[in-house]
């Protein structure tokens, strides 16, 4: 389990000098640079000016060296740079709003399972019946709908309409509930959705009809025998659902205006702010490889045949 691990570790490497290679070469062949932001902006008035700030940035050198220069920084210091406007460290600017973020994903993905998992669950046990042909068109709407027009209608209706909920910030649990239904209703559908396919699959093999024949309960068939068989295709989805809420909340946090991670990388778009940008794009990419790699060694524990097939390989190199 542990090579296993580590084999997975090294895995990363590329998968994140992929994503580096390719979020950088996207900012520096697309149009314009913080330069050019500055200028509009008024900061700037002559080209001399301008040339200076290049160079003071770095942004006279050549693709390769900036890129080399960058994954160096990165490497051994832990470095994402420093941020154009404010000065300051990339990485304290990223770990100050990480948080934030953070906990917007784990209070959606909370929701999403708390409502996908059991909606799942009943619709699959009770195929054909009204509540599966009420939730089922729910659970496409929630997939097909975008998060921040559901973001909006939340918005005006518990906000504007009945004053129920504040429309912005994230100063407690009060402003937590809008945003974390804005990301979990679309990823409970999704979840819903996995959870129903992967019970209807299961609940039709024969060792559950052997369990209904030697009498036992609807109850603990469907809890002990089937979800716990179910549950490698839910964990799968839970988890990618988690990653995309870390990058995809963005979204939410620019409607409600948090002052998360996907904030910070979206004002630094907008500014041209390239260092916060990639080093945004990719710690978010690092933490999603990371659940990933979490959610691989979930499996061996709720799957005792994939425990055994790695203890079984143990077993054999020695």
């Amino acid at each position: 389990m542990h090579r296993y691990i580590l084999k997975r570790l090294l895995m990363l490497i590329p998968v994140l000098l992929g994503v580096s290679l390719t979020v950088f070469a996207l900012l520096y062949f697309s149009p314009g640079d913080v330069v050019d932001s500055i200028v509009a902006q008024g900061g700037v008035y002559s080209e001399e000016d301008a040339a200076q700030l290049r160079e003071e940035f770095g942004l006279n050198k050549p693709f390769f060296i900036q890129y080399l220069s960058y994954i160096k920084g990165i490497v051994l210091h832990f470095d994402f740079g420093t941020s154009y406007l404010t000065k300051r460290s990339v990485t304290a600017e990223i770990l100050d709003r990480f948080p934030t973020t953070v906990l917007l994903a784990v209070l959606g993905i909370g929701i999403a399972f708390a409502i996908g998992v059991p909606a799942g669950i009943l619709s699959a046990t009770r195929q054909y019946s009204m509540f599966d042909n009420i939730v089922t068109p729910i659970s496409l709407l929630g997939v097909s709908m975008p998060g921040f027009w559901f973001g909006l209608m939340l918005i005006i209706l518990f906000s504007v309409k009945l004053e129920w909920l504040p429309a912005s910030g994230f100063y407690g649990p009060k402003y937590w509930i809008l945003p974390a239904l804005t990301i979990g209703f679309s990823a409970a559908a999704f979840i819903m959705r996995m959870t129903r396919s992967s019970m209807l699959e299961v609940i039709r093999q024969d060792y559950i009809r052997t369990a209904r024949a030697k009498g036992q309960s609807e109850r603990i068939i469907i809890t002990k025998h089937a979800l716990k068989n179910a549950l490698i295709p839910i964990i799968t989805s839970t988890g990618l659902q988690f990653g995309f809420m870390l990058g995809g909340s963005i979204l939410a946090e620019s409607v409600f205006a948090i002052s998360g991670l996907g904030k910070l990388i979206l004002d630094g778009i907008k500014a041209r702010n390239y260092p916060v940008v990639q080093g945004g794009i990719l710690f978010i990419a690092f933490v999603f490889s990371f659940v990933n790699l979490l959610v691989d060694v979930i499996y061996a524990y709720a799957d005792p045949q994939i425990k055994s097939q790695y203890v079984r390989k143990r077993r054999r190199d020695k």
